[in-house]
Parts: C-alpha cells; sequence; structure tokens
C-alpha cells in the first residue's frame, strides 16, 4: 500500500481525468473548470461576493475576475454593488440552467467511477476528503 503522501497525486490523477473525460460537455457550455466551479459556488451561496469566491475555490483573485467577466458576457451571471466595494455576484436564468448541467456532468461522472470501483457515496473516505478541504477552504457566511 502507497503512504498517504501519495493522496495529493492520486487526487491530481482523478482531477485531470474528470476534465479529460468531461471536456467536451464543459465546452459545449464555453467553461473551463473554474468557470464551472465558480457557477457552482454562486448557486451554492447567494449573496457571494466575488471576494468569496476567490476564497472558497482557492484561487487567485485575478483569476476569479477575468473568469467571471466571460461568464457574465455568457449571460451566465450578473453582478450588483455590495457593501463597500464588494460586488455580489447572481446567476441569471441562463445560469442557473447551466448550473444543473454542471451538477448532472459531475454526478454523472463520480457516479460511474463509485460503480466501477465498488464504492458508495457514504464511503468514509468521501467524508474524509471533504474535512481535508474544510480546513482549507475559508467559509462562507450565510
Amino acid at each position: 500500500m502507497k503512504n498517504i503522501g501519495y493522496l495529493a497525486q492520486d487526487i491530481s490523477i482523478l482531477h485531470r481525468q474528470y476534465y479529460k473525460d468531461t471536456r467536451e460537455q464543459f465546452d459545449a457550455l464555453k467553461l473551463n473548470p473554474t468557470a464551472a466551479c465558480i457557477l457552482l459556488s454562486v448557486g451554492d451561496y447567494p449573496e457571494i461576493t466575488q471576494n468569496h469566491v476567490a476564497r472558497l475555490l482557492v484561487v487567485d483573485k485575478g483569476l476569479a475576475t477575468r473568469e467571471i467577466k466571460k461568464m457574465e458576457t455568457l449571460g451566465y451571471l450578473s453582478k450588483h454593488d455590495g457593501s463597500g466595494k464588494s460586488k455580489i455576484l447572481e446567476l441569471t436564468e441562463n445560469g442557473a440552467q447551466v448550473v444543473d448541467q454542471i451538477q448532472d456532468i459531475r454526478k454523472k461522472w463520480w457516479e460511474k467511477r463509485f460503480a466501477d470501483t465498488g464504492l458508495t457515496e457514504d464511503s468514509p473516505l468521501v467524508a474524509s476528503i471533504e474535512r481535508v478541504v474544510d480546513s482549507i477552504v475559508d467559509p462562507v457566511e450565510e
């Protein structure tokens, strides 16, 4: 058995394979992996700001800003002023439909991978990974 130090490498392999397998579906939506995650975050947290998205996804603020601008152009997101200089992000009707498609793409990919390996959604692995991620990302105030 490999030591736990290989876990990051194994997660990277899963990450790359997921995007390789789903690239055509995301290309059809004109999304890249970061954009898809931003839309999901906005869908999960009403009244989320651009800065919160960047912290939640552990991405550079500049990258988040560029991707958000692209999604505004695509008609998936809109922004309005929050407190101070903050910008609140909201899904448009089109954006909400795209989020449903993203969720479906992700769910089907993971269901297939789990079925192929005999794992289930309630595997301790899932809870363990979620716990580690929760220790890294900044919480979003609801």
